[in-house]
């Protein structure tokens, strides 16, 4: 007879279940599951098709109530909640009135309704000064969480956390408490912290990968005429680490931008409008990683060049007297699933495009801070 797992999960928010990526594998049966958006479902069910995945707006009362039954029918002892955090956080609008904001009160609700014993809620650090409306009251959501769940939940002492500090090779902060029940006389904080992993410990050895320029497969091989040989090499180590598509205006900007420095900040090789006026931009924005510290925290917009400090380290060369620096491009989708600390062999499902890939996965938190969050709490039970 098959062992019982010792939490039988209940996924909120679940986007494509980056949180759960290592949980079956350390004794955890996430066994129910709910996402809005049906393409993100999809890609859930796809990686983990014994999860019962319930479609759409957990707002709506009947959809909720059929989440808390499932939930309730499949035992569920534990809860993990993400509430999207684009109304707070810094790289999104910070919009007070946001309606995402207001999510983390149905999360709630469900938590009330089916009382387990333990819970994990993940977001931004700013949820700590982000005000709700309640009941046509005003307040902060932490003094809202303690305020409605303290009375049957012990929260953990320290909510900050960085993904860096156990040994994944990116900076995010993040906000997550960790609750427990106090009939369950446990207590829940976070791991002792383990040694940085740096961008170059963890995809310095990968082969170099040159960007297919949007301008054309000519173009491309014009600029870089070693691009099959790169690619057959990268393609040897992953699928997935495969040339980003990227403009030549960007890719040659980038080319001139040093290892942890902005194109910003180039005296000539700048980045600038098609009428040759400078961009107005961030000091984050067309900046190159680092070698010797983790990834600064993904976003969304990993894709994109211009979004905030994406691009490859590189490493320096000499054309003609010139310095230029390689890879001048974003991380790859492999690149972005190390520094996400994702499975390597993570089942990707092969109808979803690079944009929804690398969107999810920027949204997503990192996997193994999960694990290693959740392992603590285990080694309790």
């Amino acid at each position: 007879m098959a062992k019982r797992a010792k939490l039988r999960g209940l996924s909120l928010f679940a986007n494509v279940g980056i949180a759960e990526a290592y949980l079956k594998e350390i004794g955890v049966d996430m066994l129910v599951a709910n996402e809005l958006l049906p393409e993100r479902a999809r890609f859930y069910q796809d990686v983990y098709p014994e999860t019962h995945m319930v479609t759409g707006d957990i707002t709506d009362d009947k959809l909720r109530t059929a989440i808390v039954n499932e939930a309730k029918k499949k035992k569920v002892n534990f809860i993990m909640a993400t509430p999207p955090c684009q109304g707070m956080s810094r790289v999104g609008k910070m919009d007070k009135d946001d309606v995402r904001n207001q999510l983390i009160y149905y999360a709630v609700d469900v938590i009330l309704r089916l009382k387990p014993e333990f819970v994990l809620i993940e977001n931004v650090t700013t949820i700590l000064t982000t005000k709700i409306k309640v009941d046509g009251k005003e307040m902060l959501i932490p003094e809202y969480l303690k305020g409605v769940l303290g009375e049957d939940y012990v929260f953990n002492s320290q909510s900050k956390v960085r993904a860096m500090d156990y040994s994944i090779p990116q900076m995010r902060l993040r906000n997550i408490y960790l609750l427990v029940r106090k009939d369950k006389n446990i207590t829940w904080e976070f791991p002792a912290r383990t040694p940085i992993v740096t961008l170059e410990d963890a995809i310095g050895n990968l082969p170099d990968v040159d960007p297919y320029l949007r301008d054309g497969y000519d173009v491309t091989l014009a600029h870089f005429p070693d691009f099959e040989r790169k690619k057959a090499a990268a393609a040897a180590v992953s699928k997935w680490h495969r040339p980003p598509v990227h403009s030549w205006r960007l890719v040659e900007w980038m080319m001139h931008t040093p290892t942890n420095d902005s194109a910003i900040f180039n005296p000539v090789h700048y980045p600038r409008k098609t009428d040759g006026t400078r961009v107005s931009a961030h000091y984050n924005q067309y900046r190159r990683l680092a070698w010797n510290t983790p990834c600064r925290a993904l976003t969304q917009n990993n894709g994109v060049i211009s979004s905030l400090a994406c691009v490859h380290p590189g490493r320096p060369y000499t054309v003609n007297g010139e310095v230029l620096y390689t890879n001048p491009r974003v991380l790859t989708i492999y690149e972005v699933m190390i520094v996400s600390s994702l499975p390597l062999d993570w089942p990707i499902p092969e109808w979803a495009n690079e944009n929804l890939i690398r969107k999810v996965i920027g949204e997503g938190i990192p996997s193994r801070l999960i694990k290693v969050i959740v392992e603590e709490l285990l080694s309790k039970i």
